[in-house]
């Protein structure tokens, strides 16, 4: 019952990390769209209160005038709503995720001995801790010593893009593909969350505090945490990415897999900012351009070779491949916690995913995971025969 428990858990955690990482993500790429979007009042009422911005806009049946404050209102408001909790239940729910799917199956998932031979599953699950902890600690310091000053932004977006690089590197030498890239994206995740944490909202309530007790706030509370939140919003599409790109083995087990997943996450940060840039009037298509164009580059070169035909024309017997996939495919596919629930532990369920298995077989050969059961390639010939054949019990 164990592993049908475990895949109830996998499936309500994941449910549940969608849904708070739309929140988070949604409130993210909205408040940037609306600094960006904000006009000078000329009501001089609204400059006597402090208003830097605003904006009217109609959505759902209403109108709608947000404001933006230089630092804060003169009365601040008794009742605030605060940003948070998106990003903490976001963080959350997909360490939860991590543990049950990644290092639960520490073995399986994260271990790959073609690509680096742990001695210990236990080690590999420490390494990944790692990078989330380092990846933190190294981004939080490049913006702490190289942030400030003229270029700050353009110094600090040129050395976390040179960490990334290193860090993908090496988690693709380490890991295998599938854990590689979740861990590099879980990395940034971890970021963006703790600059809410650590920076964002303490901030805030520095600026609270100080005007619940007639102080004036530090603008540079708003000016960090402003810095932090726009650091956040181009870590947003590669860290989608990289999220998403599990459910694709051709990207995660390509050669030189690491770069695959830095020209894919460049991509993702020069098109969302063609979109930062549209928001404040500027149609800067050339981003657009390089972006869509290194992703195309990309699929050109991932494009599967055509596959070997077998040496002899005879024709390939159920029996032979049903052979197979009881010594390669069964140790995950049998019984009623099957991985993904497909089972190929009878001549009826091997013929019905016939074209399943062709795909992640013999042309993507996702499966088995990791080639956890050293499944030759002549074996993967023998199999995609017999589907070409018609599949035949």
């Amino acid at each position: 019952m164990l592993p049908y428990a475990m895949n109830w858990a996998d499936l309500l955690l994941r449910w549940l990390h969608v849904i708070v990482a739309i929140a988070w993500i949604g409130s993210s790429f909205y408040f940037v769209w609306l600094d960006n979007s904000l006009e000078k009042p000329t009501d001089p009422e609204l400059k006597a209160r402090g208003v830097d911005g605003e904006l009217w806009a109609v959505h759902g049946g209403g109108f709608y005038n947000p404001q933006k404050y230089r630092v804060a209102p003169k009365n601040l408001p008794q009742h605030l709503h605060w940003f948070y909790w998106e990003s903490y239940s976001t963080w959350l729910s997909g360490f939860a995720l991590l543990c049950v799917l990644y290092f639960y199956h520490a073995g399986i998932f994260i271990v790959d001995p073609r690509v680096f031979a742990w001695s210990s599953p236990g080690y590999a699950v420490a390494a990944m801790l790692g990078f989330l902890v380092v990846g933190w600690l190294v981004y939080d310091g490049i913006c702490r010593v190289f942030g400030q000053g003229k270029n700050g932004d353009l110094t600090v977006g040129i050395l976390v893009a040179v960490y990334v690089l290193i860090a993908a590197w090496l988690a693709c030498h380490l890991f295998a593909g599938r854990a590689a890239f979740l861990i590099i994206g879980a990395m940034l995740g971890s970021s963006m969350s703790a600059n809410v944490f650590f920076w964002i909202i303490p901030g805030q309530r520095r600026v609270v505090a100080a005007m619940r007790a007639g102080q004036t706030p530090d603008p540079m509370d708003g000016k960090r945490g402003k810095q932090r939140s726009v650091h956040n919003t181009y870590f947003t599409l590669p860290v989608l990415f990289a999220m998403l790109s599990n459910h694709y083995s051709f990207v995660y087990d390509a050669p030189n897999n690491w770069m695959v997943l830095v020209l894919m996450m460049l991509a993702g940060a020069l098109i969302r900012q063609f979109f930062v840039l549209k928001h404040k009037g500027a149609w800067k298509w050339q981003y657009w351009i390089v972006g869509g164009g290194l992703i195309m580059a990309v699929a050109v070169a991932l494009a599967p070779k055509p596959q070997p035909s077998l040496a002899n024309a005879k024709p390939i017997t159920f029996a032979q491949v049903q052979h197979i996939v009881q010594e390669r495919c069964l140790l995950c596919h049998s019984g009623a916690a099957a991985s993904k629930g497909v089972r190929l532990d009878s001549a009826s369920d091997i013929v019905s995913h016939a074209q399943a298995i062709y795909q992640q077989v013999v042309v993507l050969k996702a499966m088995p995971l990791n080639n956890a059961t050293q499944m030759t390639d002549l074996e993967r010939a023998e199999i995609g025969q017999w589907i070409k054949d018609g599949a035949k019990p």
